[in-house]
């Protein structure tokens, strides 16, 4: 049985380039069947206790979290808005974290950002993966690809030959680690 990688873009930008980058890292590792999720099917309310208390989790929460039960691992690709997570994913991870306290499920994860410029995303990708770690004790790698456009193509992924390095060395701890 071959095992199961969620991925998705943390933007809800219909021409993403990081569910391109997650897509494309889900798609490296082999033997596993990989879901690529979409930020847009998964749109409700804005968090609040107040909601909460009205009217319960949404069925689309459960329904994001049944797709990281089901996963043996997961990788998330974060745009970086104004310096954090976009809105559309800080929502999602509202909603799911309240329906357990394991987040995640205890996956292995394989943490990404990039962006059109030099800095590929660093600043949200070190706030969740010095979030991630407290709420996830399984392995956590994580990659940054600065200057999207010049360091990827569709066809070929990641054409800078000191980037591909480095991504490979954390696409293996986490290949290694589901």
């Amino acid at each position: 049985m071959s095992k199961k990688i969620v991925a998705l873009g943390a933007s809800n930008s219909k021409k993403s380039i990081n569910k391109q980058l997650a897509n494309y890292a889900a798609n490296q590792v082999t033997n596993v069947e990989v879901t690529l999720l979409d930020l847009n099917d998964y749109e409700m309310p804005i968090y609040s206790i107040d909601k909460e208390n009205e009217t319960g989790i949404p069925e689309l929460a459960h329904q994001f979290k049944a797709q990281l039960k089901a996963a043996d691992g997961i990788i998330i690709s974060f745009a970086e808005h104004n310096g954090a997570y976009s809105t559309a994913f800080k929502n999602i991870f509202d909603w799911i974290s309240r329906i357990d306290k394991d987040t995640w499920e205890s996956k292995p994860m394989f943490l990404l950002a990039t962006s059109p410029g030099g800095r590929g995303g660093m600043t949200v990708l070190d706030i969740a993966v010095n979030k991630f770690k407290f709420m996830n004790q399984s392995t956590i790698a994580n990659f940054s690809l600065p200057s999207f456009q010049q360091n990827f193509s569709t066809e070929k992924g990641i054409t800078d030959g000191d980037l591909q390095t480095a991504f490979k060395e954390q696409l293996a701890i986490f290949a290694a680690a589901i």
